[in-house]
């Protein structure tokens, strides 16, 4: 219990600090018009860049459900973030006195995400990133919108329990994750002669353990909670284990870039305001997703710290 409330204190700073520092497939976003005060002189940084180009990017992932990703019938990406993304952009274009903005869409990977920010190939990053010290020196990150934590997913009747049953055995991870540095410290640690072997996406890394040519697949919890949703493999796949880390989520944008700092922080106070916040959350949690699938996962201790700090009490 104590690990939770020093987890629930760490998640209100980090949300206080993020707070201080609709469109859909390309259609033009009207939101209601802002205070002209309130919008500087001379806009800079992504806020210049989309008025001049008419265009706000958004990085999505293809295998991140229920945060970002594509189903085969679908052309553009939805998901949990996608739609809270879809929120900011309905800010950005307040911002810019209700100017016509288009939406597009950039794949990007776990390896290539942070280099689409910082090149400006994308404006904000919507998939399933931790927000943690060693990326807040080259990123921004928008106030918590989920936590997660690092477990396995194992075949059911492997013997595997936690990662202390991982010793000589083959572990999957995906590269550029939070999860790959954690399992080879822990690995390092406790001399468990883990064999871990790197693949470019979650859907990789599945496949992998699902063929057999690795033994476990350590990644954040509801991530592996949605493949068994999605692929319906609940009577052959199981996620096991006590947490092995804790990863807060955000959406990740430009550094030093004020302005959109500010209209990242007002967009989440806009939808903490309407609900549309919570709305969201149930929509891809608590009930049946637009594809179909049911993950049942209520709103966690440490995650309700994180909205009471935007000003939701009641979830």
């Amino acid at each position: 219990m104590k690990g939770l409330i020093a987890l629930a204190a760490v998640l209100t700073a980090l949300a206080i600090s993020s707070a201080r520092a609709e469109d859909t497939d390309g259609a033009a976003a009207s939101p209601p018009p802002v205070d002209d005060e309130a919008i500087p002189a001379v806009l800079t940084g992504t806020l210049k860049k989309v008025e001049d180009s008419g265009v706000v990017t958004l990085g999505y992932r293809d295998a991140s459900f229920p945060f970002s990703y594509v189903r085969k019938d679908q052309l553009a990406p939805l998901g949990y973030s996608i739609d809270l993304c879809r929120g900011l952009v309905e800010e950005i274009v307040r911002e810019l006195h209700g100017a016509p903005i288009r939406t597009e869409y950039r794949l990007v990977t776990s390896d290539t995400r942070m280099e689409a920010v910082t090149s400006g190939k994308i404006d904000l990053e919507c998939g399933s990133t931790s927000s943690n010290t060693e990326r807040q020196k080259s990123v921004a990150f928008s106030p918590v919108m989920f936590v997660a934590g690092t477990k396995l997913m194992v075949k059911r009747r492997s013997g595997i329990a936690s990662y202390k049953d991982l010793g000589g055995k083959t572990l999957v991870v995906t590269s550029g994750t939070t999860n790959e540095k954690a399992m080879t410290l822990l690995d390092e640690k406790y001399h468990l002669g883990i064999k871990i072997v790197s693949m470019p996406d979650h859907e990789a890394s599945y496949a992998l353990l699902e063929q057999g040519g690795a033994d476990a697949f350590a990644t954040d919890d509801v991530l592996l909670s949605g493949f068994i949703a999605a692929k319906h493999s609940q009577d052959t796949m199981a996620v096991v284990g006590d947490f092995i880390t804790y990863e807060a989520y955000g959406i990740m944008f430009r550094k030093d870039d004020p302005e959109l700092a500010a209209a990242v922080r007002q967009a989440f106070s806009h939808m903490a305001a309407d609900r549309s916040l919570v709305a969201t959350y149930r929509k891809w949690f608590l009930q049946p997703t637009p594809t179909g699938e049911m993950l049942d996962l209520p709103i966690s201790l440490q995650l309700s710290e994180a909205f009471r700090v935007l000003g939701l009490d009641d979830f």
